[in-house]
């Protein structure tokens, strides 16, 4: 097999055996992501220098006798994660020129385990937007349709791991994002329980939903990232003292006497019948392996998307109040006093969906319109957490689609906000309430496009959720697809 087919697990065991070096490996993809770039856009930055310096640490370790599972295997970063003497942009012309003075605690882990980083990967702009279309570096394409989205924010991750220019990537999900492009790429993507995996040094949009976690081509190579960047941090107010796990050691479980619990909240109007079809078999799947299946409910799901659209730009509008062109933003070269620097730095340096979210946050957050918007806001988030709850006390996970439709074209979208924002409408109470969910792939639509099956479980049990999805995995071979975009 290539070594650009390889997953997580397979790499680490060929760098064991010495089958190939970590330079090898670490040279050709290098290379796949050069030549990918033109097609795809799925990096903002390439490090072949120091990629290749830290291929020959982690080779320089084994003939030494390390035999940590991840060292030598190469991976890259979310482009909002910060990565000490390389730019972070978050997909911003806010941020085009900023490079960081420090480790993110998630890129620290990863270093520390051997791991290889070759770059950062495009993104939403500051991880706004559902099809890594805001992106002041341009848009991602999707792999499996060049003329089709990748998903987003965390779309560049996405479509780098199914057009196989990578084994593993970092993503975060804010209301969806490492989920939704998963599912419109064809591979896996785990959203970990609020806290198990540390914010520090991961630029802030909406500090109460924001999760990192990771990405690659299936859930047992999720579990064996996870086993890294999982922990609490002290650096990070919100990380959970109990945050740790051996998520790869859950794998292999077996699926008899599982409760599942079916929405009908996620099977109604605006699912596109081929997504629920295939979702559908797939779990059926589970019950002919001795699941039982029971039908529950989320009524306010449907007024997640409004919940998060009143939430989320709050919180940016005040993590975003930072960039002033003043420290280490953009700055506004036409200015003539302090007031328009500020002014015109902030209109320059942020895209028109970043400028909207930052007006709606501050509009919402008014003395007027506080208690109105986003304290009524606040409520219904507290009922979707108690819908949860309840649901949770019948049945040991959730499923169902991730996605309402598979990937939507380039463009399709982006004049109406609104459609854009539904696209996340199975996504969003996931981070509301905090819980984990996994989304893999399924199955494919007619028109060869992929589509996920979104896991969902109660607080802490992203070991469960993961040994689930490997179970799948081991008797089918969705993952294991390949886009055809070489010959595109």
């Amino acid at each position: 097999m290539e070594l650009h087919q390889m997953g997580v697990a397979e790499l680490s065991a060929g760098l064991r055996n010495k089958d190939f070096s970590a330079v090898e490996l670490s040279s050709t993809l290098l290379q796949r992501l050069r030549q990918a770039q033109d097609n795809l856009n799925a990096c903002i930055t390439i490090s072949e220098e120091s990629a290749l310096e830290q291929a020959r640490a982690a080779d320089q370790r084994r003939a030494q006798g390390d035999s940590a599972p991840l060292l030598g295997v190469p991976l890259a970063h979310k482009d909002i994660f910060c990565t000490r003497g390389q730019r972070t942009t978050c997909g911003s012309k806010m941020l085009a020129e900023f490079v960081s003075p420090y480790d993110a605690t998630v890129v620290q882990r990863f270093q520390k385990a051997g791991m290889v980083s070759l770059g950062k990967l495009n993104m939403d702009e500051f991880a706004m937007g559902s099809s890594n279309e805001t992106s002041f570096f341009g848009a991602v394409r999707n792999p499996w349709d060049l003329t089709r989205v990748p998903g987003g924010s965390s779309g560049g991750s996405a479509a780098a791991l199914a057009a196989r220019l990578l084994p593993a990537a970092t993503g975060t999900d804010t209301g969806g994002s490492i989920r939704q492009p998963a599912a419109f790429c064809g591979v896996t993507g785990l959203k970990p329980t609020y806290g198990r995996v540390s914010r520090y040094g991961m630029i802030a949009f909406a500090s109460s939903l924001d999760q990192g976690g990771p990405m690659a081509r299936s859930a047992a190579d999720c579990a064996l990232l996870m086993d890294v960047m999982a922990g609490h941090d002290a650096l990070d107010s919100t990380s959970h003292p109990q945050a740790a796990g051996r998520f790869s050691a859950a794998l292999g479980r077996s699926v008899k006497g599982l409760r599942i619990g079916v929405p009908e909240e996620f099977f109604g109007e605006g699912l596109d019948p081929e997504v629920a079809q295939v979702v559908q078999e797939a779990i059926q799947w589970y019950v002919r392996q001795g699941a039982e299946i029971r039908p529950v409910h989320l009524p306010n799901n449907v007024h997640a998307v409004s919940t998060y659209y009143v939430l989320a730009p709050a919180e940016a509008s005040s993590n975003l109040s930072r960039f002033d062109g003043i420290r280490y933003s953009h700055r506004s070269g036409s200015s003539v006093d302090l007031q328009e620097l500020y002014l015109q730095s902030r209109y320059e340096g942020f895209g028109p969906e970043v400028r909207r979210r930052i007006l709606v946050g501050s509009y919402v957050l008014s003395a007027g319109y506080y208690d109105a918007y986003y304290r009524k806001a606040q409520q219904l988030r507290a009922l979707i957490r108690e819908d949860f709850r309840r649901a949770f006390a019948e049945v040991d996970v959730i499923m169902g689609p991730t996605t309402p439709t598979p990937a939507f074209a380039l463009g399709a979208k982006s004049a109406d906000p609104v459609a854009m924002y539904l696209a996340d409408i199975y996504t969003i109470a996931v981070n509301l309430a905090g819980i984990p969910a996994l989304s893999l792939p399924c199955g494919f639509s007619k028109a060869g496009l992929p589509i996920g099956l979104q896991i969902m479980g109660n607080y802490f049990a992203d070991e469960l959720i993961l040994g689930l999805g490997d179970a799948y995995q081991r008797d089918s071979d969705w993952h294991q697809q390949v886009p055809g975009w070489e010959e595109q």
